[in-house]
């Protein structure tokens, strides 16, 4: 009995989510450039350190960034690190609606972070994720 071959291509579900993420790294990147730009021109920053928050986005960034090119490429280990970072940025979302009363960036951002959950766990996308395990061995186990 032979194994059946593993779907290569991803669904479109998964490669747009891998977009989405993408565009989340890329928007952390250039926060990063904006903090560094700003911590070099001087301005002063009372909350935090600019060039720490600026490297904590770089770092971020370049993660996350590696994540959503690597769902549009098909590569399944991406899909743990764009689910965790969309439940981390719900409460963000929320902080966003509620407490710092900005509502247009808490729904860009609720849009976002929803639209990638939808495209994760929509059925193509878990199929193409469960096949790798519904592989039958040789001894038909």
């Amino acid at each position: 009995m032979s194994t059946p071959s593993l779907p290569t291509v991803p669904p479109s579900t998964f490669r747009a989510a891998g977009a989405l993420v993408a565009l989340e790294g890329a928007t952390a990147l250039v926060a990063a450039v904006v903090l560094l730009i700003r911590a070099v021109g001087g301005v002063e920053d009372t909350v935090a350190n600019g060039y720490g928050t600026a490297g904590w986005f770089a770092v971020a960034g370049a993660v996350v960034g590696a994540a959503g090119v690597a769902l549009v490429l098909g590569k399944r280990w991406g899909r743990a690190v764009a689910l965790v970072v969309q439940l981390l940025l719900l409460p963000v979302v929320w902080s966003l609606l509620t407490d710092s009363h900005q509502p247009f960036y808490g729904v860009l951002l609720g849009s976002v972070v929803l639209a990638i959950l939808v495209l994760l766990f929509s059925p193509p996308s878990s199929r193409w994720m469960a096949a790798e395990y519904a592989h039958v061995d040789d001894d038909g186990n």
